[in-house]
């Protein structure tokens, strides 16, 4: 058959696997359940905190605070923007736009001390000071600076953690997709997200599977403290996931899902903004370690580039088995994107170029190895986070 025709019929059964046994990953329909109002006439709602960490945001607040001092939340609420050492104005920005039916606090913590990254330090801050507010908050709705909510999203979020016992709900913000780059791999980010985390398997009680979305993640007060966070995860790079991971060891109850309510503001126009927000983490994805490394880069190989090139070189050297099992696995590759697509609203056509935009994060998670070998690993907005074991 040819290594070329067993590379083809590996990945034939790997896309199969992925697309019957990987928790139904690719379906896009995870989203908060319908629960009504949430609440009877009367019947009074948990005071909740908005904490929103922010670090040289000033050209993004005025597209996304406004959102959170407009919420229609019927309970007590008060926004909490903590000012991580901005150098462009931040705060003032915030200050400026304090108004609406929701109070604005604007802090700042100073620099974070050794083992903390800057969020999760900002938003040990915020969270502190949000607790000496009266009422206490019970619930905490920990949002990035540059994400947008409708009117109604954090009634929705309360309404659903309410009705389903759950201690953390976080949704996947939609994100911009309005460059050609940002069309090319912003719906694939996602995608390759629910690929290493199913929602369906996050969401299944006792499971063992954890993770969270960073921009949206409403957490219950209490199941904070038990779980002993953001202290306990205080050198996390990609803080969401290891926040959802210490919760769920805490015994609260998870719950992650695709966003209607929630949207980013921050523009991505170039390659280049792309990879840095890519390259900053990926390799902190792998805990640094050469070998997960290895072995993610030959995955990726086996799983996203071999079904076109064993498509193409069957076709040209007259191999039958490896241009059917590649261009079978290329067609269900693409199947599977077609629904994060259409959830982005655009055209299914892209999907085939799926291959394509593989091989780029393949070399965003290559750059990003090299980097932290180079002293520059995990670095953001004039920030760089050692590995946790360095610290």
């Amino acid at each position: 058959m040819g290594l070329v025709g067993v590379a083809a019929v590996v990945s034939l059964v790997v896309w199969f696997w992925l697309l019957l046994g990987n928790g139904m990953f690719w379906r896009t329909d995870v989203r908060l359940p319908d629960v009504g109002e949430g609440r009877t006439a009367g019947e009074p709602w948990p005071p909740v905190a908005v904490i929103v960490p922010a670090r040289d945001e000033a050209e993004v607040l005025p597209l996304s605070l406004p959102s959170l001092l407009a919420q229609d939340y019927p309970g007590p609420v008060g926004v909490f923007l903590v000012d991580d050492g901005s150098t462009d104005g931040t705060g003032d920005v915030a200050r400026r736009l304090a108004g609406g039916g929701v109070v604005l606090t604007v802090t700042s913590p100073g620099e974070p001390p050794a083992g903390w990254t800057g969020k999760l330090w900002a938003l040990e801050h915020g969270i502190a000071l949000a607790r000496r507010g009266d009422p206490a908050p019970e619930y905490l709705l920990l949002t990035d600076a540059d994400i947008a909510h409708e009117a109604d999203s954090l009634r929705v979020l309360v309404a659903a953690a309410e009705s389903h016992g759950l201690d953390l709900v976080s949704q996947m913000a939609r994100l911009r997709v309005a460059t050609f780059w940002e069309r090319m791999l912003v719906p694939a980010f996602v995608y390759f997200f629910a690929q290493l985390y199913p929602f369906r398997r996050v969401n299944r009680p006792g499971g063992r599977t954890a993770a969270a979305a960073g921009g949206c993640v409403l957490l219950r007060d209490e199941a904070a403290a038990r779980a002993g966070v953001p202290a306990s995860v205080r050198q996390a790079v990609i803080d969401d996931v290891s926040l959802a991971r210490a919760v769920r060891r805490a015994g609260g109850r998870i719950w992650l899902g695709l966003a209607d309510r929630v949207e980013s503001v921050r523009p991505y126009p170039g390659l280049g903004d792309l990879w840095r927000m890519v390259s900053r983490s990926a390799y902190a994805q792998l805990r640094h370690r050469p070998s997960l490394l290895v072995g993610t880069v030959a995955g990726l190989c086996v799983v996203y580039l071999v079904p076109p090139l064993a498509l193409l070189i069957g076709v040209v050297a007259g191999s039958p088995v490896a241009a059917v099992a590649g261009g079978l696995a290329w067609l269900v590759m693409a199947a599977t994107y077609v629904p994060m697509l259409r959830y982005y609203r655009l055209t299914a056509a892209l999907a085939p170029a799926l291959p394509f935009t593989a091989l780029l994060y393949l070399l965003m998670t290559v750059d990003s190895a090299r980097q932290h070998h180079r002293g520059r690993g995990a670095a953001w907005k004039g920030r760089t986070y050692p590995r946790p074991s360095d610290a």
